[in-house]
């Protein structure tokens, strides 16, 4: 019997069943996956369970947890005035943040994005703060800020004008929240400053210089060009300066600890507090749930806000 290899017909291979193929390219995915996955659960998902759990407890962290208190440690949180502060100043942080740090940083974003001279030696020393680890950060600002003459610079200044006193920068509960957020703008406007810069390189010379063709003024293709096509970006900019301010920790625990008197408190410092120096590991469970239900909150809210215009256009 004559077969098509005989015949001189050439047989065509056969391929793979479209099923097998999808399987296959499901269980690469799922493998190269697998690792990231698990560290995700144990290093993310693990530990805000356990946390969960410790704060219905009153618990040392001696031993296993035994005294069952419900939601007494979130009803003592909600009830104590040094939580309260640490609540308001990171809201006073938030709209600092908001309010000098953002703008500033855009305005030094479009200054060094186009035209300045020398512009990428200028985007070097904005942007090097960021880089520099925290608690160097802390630890130069706190020389800085010295209330002795002879070694904090800014006093040692103050000290040249006639009858100005020097001033504890960090020791003053009226004056530390201010002398923190410098030291917050100093350390993270390059962040916010960058996000900007790559939002400008994504605006077509074209558009301007359309707008300029029409008599736009600089401050014009700012506020009707430049803003508007940056509204991703600063959306995102706000974003994580907000989650950003929530959960500032570093700066403020090694520069004043929470003080003086808890004038310079915030949420991060007031868990650490009671569950690391204090070892009320129960409560500061508690306190990080607490947190971590805040910013959830905000991202969600924050993110349906700012993508329902993009919704409704696509409709």
């Amino acid at each position: 019997m004559e077969t098509a290899a005989d015949s001189g017909v050439a047989v065509k291979p056969r391929k793979a069943p479209l099923l097998t193929q999808k399987v296959q390219k499901n269980l690469t995915i799922f493998l190269f996956l697998v690792p990231a996955f698990a560290l995700f659960l144990l290093f993310i998902v693990y530990p805000i369970f356990k946390s969960v759990y410790y704060s219905f407890f009153s618990w040392k962290g001696f031993g296993d947890p035994t005294d069952f208190i419900g939601l007494e440690n979130f009803q003592q949180i909600l009830k104590d005035k040094i939580f309260q502060k640490a609540v308001l100043n990171g809201l006073l942080i938030i709209a600092l943040s908001l309010g000098i740090q953002l703008p500033l940083s855009l305005s030094l974003a479009i200054m060094v994005g186009r035209d300045l001279p020398g512009r990428a030696i200028f985007r070097m020393i904005f942007f090097l703060p960021y880089v520099i680890s925290e608690v160097i950060t802390a630890i130069a600002w706190m020389g800085l800020y010295n209330p002795d003459p002879t070694r904090g610079l800014f006093n040692a200044i103050l000290t040249l004008i006639p009858g100005v006193e020097p001033v504890a920068w960090l020791g003053d509960m009226k004056v530390v929240m201010p002398a923190l957020f410098v030291v917050l703008t100093w350390k993270f406007f390059g962040l916010h400053m960058l996000l900007f810069l790559a939002g400008l390189q994504g605006i077509p010379m074209e558009v301007e210089e359309a707008a300029r063709i029409d008599g736009a003024n600089g401050l014009q293709l700012i506020r009707f060009i430049t803003l508007p096509m940056l509204g991703s970006t600063i959306r995102t900019s706000v974003y994580l300066s907000v989650l950003g301010s929530l959960q500032q920790f570093v700066l403020v625990w090694i520069m004043t600890k929470g003080g003086p008197v808890n004038a310079s408190e915030v949420m991060a410092t007031y868990m650490y507090r009671f569950g690391f120096v204090r070892f009320w590991y129960g409560y500061g469970s508690a306190v990080a749930i607490v947190m971590l239900l805040v910013s959830l909150v905000f991202s969600i809210g924050y993110l349906r806000i700012i993508r329902q215009p993009d919704f409704q256009g696509a409709e």
